[in-house]
């Protein structure tokens, strides 16, 4: 590992470290985001010799508290995030707050803070999260009627598939099952496959690589361009089929699903043919 397999931002936040312990807490931040799904156990290791070294940079003490939470230990993951959003004063961490206080035990303080926030500024896949993790503190209550309120936001279109969409998904499955509505729960949990299926298919085909110098070849006079994508984009059943681009490289992404197309409707058509679905937005809207 490198310093450079750290992602840029990241590494801009060890700048007030020495350049020696910066490239070493660069490291093993590195391998903690490398590690955290395969061996979360040592990639928390990593994120604690990070802190060793850096306990004051927030990125550092946000490695500890997510691979914290990986291993169950959730305690030390509320601590550790508490500590992330007063450095940082960002609240992107909001969601995992509040299902670490409810890993504790304290419902009642999850939902808590997860009202003491305005949703209304986070970006939409945190907001999204954060739905989740506020109906799982009203199931823990017994409030399922409450649980299923939390999930009623704009976010939730059966029509069309987002990064967020599967997990919103089965989420509301989840609750409609715990209140008997065993027909609609079934539905709910189709289009969460449905959509996974559809988001996973595109991220494959289309798979982004961003690398710091392209040799460029010279067509009919015309220099070759390489369009770069920046936001995840919804999959849309209906969306016509981009001309296929030459593939460009770039570091892999641990956290977060990333959609580098609208829409790719050869992948997304097998799979709902597979699925035994003709067309996305009838079968969504059954």
């Amino acid at each position: 590992m490198t310093p450079q397999d750290l992602n840029g931002a990241a590494r801009n936040e060890l700048k007030t470290l020495s350049k020696e312990n910066a490239e070493q807490v660069a490291r093993h931040l590195a391998m903690a985001a490398r590690l955290i799904d395969e061996d979360p156990a040592l990639a928390h290791e990593h994120a604690l010799a990070a802190s060793r070294s850096a306990g004051r940079i927030a990125i550092v003490r946000e490695t500890v508290a997510i691979t914290a939470y990986a291993i169950g230990d959730f305690a030390l993951a509320v601590r550790e995030l508490r500590t992330f959003r007063r450095i940082s004063g960002r609240d992107d961490q909001i969601a995992l707050l509040v299902d670490s206080e409810r890993g504790v035990g304290r419902p009642d303080r999850a939902l808590e803070v997860g009202r003491a926030v305005d949703r209304s500024a986070l970006p939409v896949d945190v907001r999204v999260e954060l739905a989740i993790a506020m109906s799982g503190a009203r199931l823990d209550l017994g409030e399922n009627e409450r649980a299923l309120q939390e999930l009623d936001i704009p976010e939730l279109d059966p029509d069309r598939a987002f990064s967020w969409s599967a997990g919103l998904f089965a989420a509301r499955a989840a609750v409609l099952e715990e209140l008997g509505r065993v027909d609609e729960a079934g539905e709910w949990m189709r289009r969460a496959q449905i959509a996974q299926s559809a988001i996973d298919a595109v991220d494959a085909d289309r798979e982004v690589i961003v690398v710091d110098e392209i040799e460029e070849l010279v067509l009919d006079d015309e220099p070759r361009a390489s369009a770069e994508i920046d936001d995840p984009q919804p999959v849309d059943a209906d969306a016509e089929i981009p001309a296929a681009a030459e593939p460009v490289v770039s570091e892999p992404v641990v956290s977060e699903l990333v959609v580098s197309e609208p829409s790719v409707q050869d992948e997304v058509d097998e799979i709902l043919v597979e699925a035994g679905v003709d067309d996305a937005s009838d079968e969504l809207d059954r």
